[in-house]
């Protein structure tokens, strides 16, 4: 680089330093996603902590009838919600109506509630078998299955630096890593390592699978939509699971209070995530949200300090920095996106979804009014259209609708 190269590059450098200002960064949008993120990762921790103390103290090992108390709560309302809101269940036509979902999409919310429903098994399943370390580090497998998926099925084009933020919060989950085995924190069974080494990377992808599918959902129909859905066939999957797996130890439950105040527990938590997680997803994107949740181990050490006795590291705050600088790196520059892909016709009249945009928007109406209104707008257009021709016979007036 000559000497007249890098007084320019110097130069240009100090004006745009001189105009960078720190609001154009941490804006209020990141700031609340970011605190929208840590808090996803506090109710986390707080289904680890309840699953902790069933597991450790009551010896209650039911992790399907614990997905299953969450998907029933997920089904009672917003299934419920689901099946009013657009009016009465038998006489309104649309979209909106839950008929015409399950009609149209029964069968890919079947095969999403089967992916979610064993993503959640998976992982719980791989604590029988293999070490919290390599569940740790495995588990962060979901981040490039998800950027990849994005890449190919929601058409998002990530940067630079996208890439070097998730190295960053990797690096952040490696230090928290490595303060476990300093600590001596390596806890879990070694009965079969590949097995469960097997089910983490198994459970990472359809985690993958299952957050594309709800940012596809919440950014392009609705989150009640997505919600309900899972809600209904995650019930009817985990039921039928918790019948077929769990109903021996679900029989030899000793039912004390603490038990079911653990479960409940458990069940809010699970519930207020489910709830609260598309939001974070409509806001940013399911790779931010991911990325966010990796704070989600350092929260549970910090409640196990006073709860259960884990030893303390520095390198414990290190990576708590670590993650939270690649994350707020990752949102602070917005990857492209291709225009939203809307399902802008109904297969049975043609236009345009407008029950999706009330039910977002919170007005009421019928689609068929809807319709009216449309075909009364095209023949107000068509009126218009009609052009006028002097005496000559040339158009001089052509309204365009």
């Amino acid at each position: 680089m000559s000497h007249v190269q890098r007084e320019s590059f110097c130069r240009k450098l100090s004006q745009r330093l001189r105009r960078f200002k720190a609001g154009d960064v941490f804006t209020w949008s990141l700031l609340k996603t970011v605190a929208m993120g840590q808090g996803l990762s506090a109710l986390i921790c707080g289904t680890a902590v309840t699953s902790q103390y069933l597991a450790s103290d009551y010896r209650l090992d039911v992790p399907m009838l614990q997905s299953f108390l969450n998907y029933a709560l997920l089904c009672g309302t917003y299934t419920m919600v689901l099946i009013f809101r657009t009016g009465c269940l038998f006489f309104n036509i649309g979209d909106g109506n839950i008929l015409q979902i399950l009609k149209k999409k029964w069968w890919k919310y079947f095969l999403l509630g089967i992916v979610d429903v064993e993503a959640n098994y998976a992982v719980v399943k791989a604590y029988q078998y293999t070490t919290l370390t390599s569940i740790q580090l495995l588990d962060c497998s979901v981040i490039p299955v998800l950027m990849m998926l994005s890449w190919f099925f929601l058409k998002t084009r990530y940067r630079i630096i996208h890439y070097v933020a998730v190295c960053v919060c990797l690096a952040g989950v490696g230090t928290m890593v490595g303060a476990d085995l300093l600590a001596g924190r390596d806890q879990g069974s070694t009965s079969n390592i590949l097995l469960g080494d097997g089910l983490v990377i198994l459970s990472a992808a359809l985690y993958a699978i299952s957050n594309v599918c709800q940012e596809y959902t919440v950014k392009n129909r609705s989150r009640v939509e997505f919600l309900g859905m899972l809600g209904l066939f995650g019930t009817l999957v985990s039921g039928i699971q918790l019948a077929a797996l769990e109903h021996k130890a679900v029989a030899k439950i000793q039912w004390r209070w603490e038990v079911a105040l653990l479960l409940c527990t458990f069940a809010v938590c699970m519930y207020v995530l489910y709830s609260c997680m598309p939001v974070v997803v409509k806001l940013s994107s399911a790779t931010a949200v991911n990325l966010s949740l990796l704070t989600a181990d350092l929260f549970s050490l910090f409640c196990g300090l006073f709860l259960f006795q884990y030893s303390f590291s520095g390198l414990y705050v290190v990576s708590l920095v670590v993650i939270m600088v690649g994350f707020v790196t990752f949102n602070a520059i917005p990857s492209p996106l291709p225009p939203l892909t809307t399902e802008m016709q109904s297969e049975e009249g043609g236009y345009d979804n407008q029950a999706a945009e009330l039910d977002h928007e919170g007005q009421a109406g019928s689609v068929a009014d809807i319709i009216c209104e449309k075909e009364k707008d095209e023949t107000q257009g068509h009126s218009r259209k009609a052009m006028t021709v002097n005496g000559q016979g040339r158009v001089i007036s052509s309204a365009r609708v």
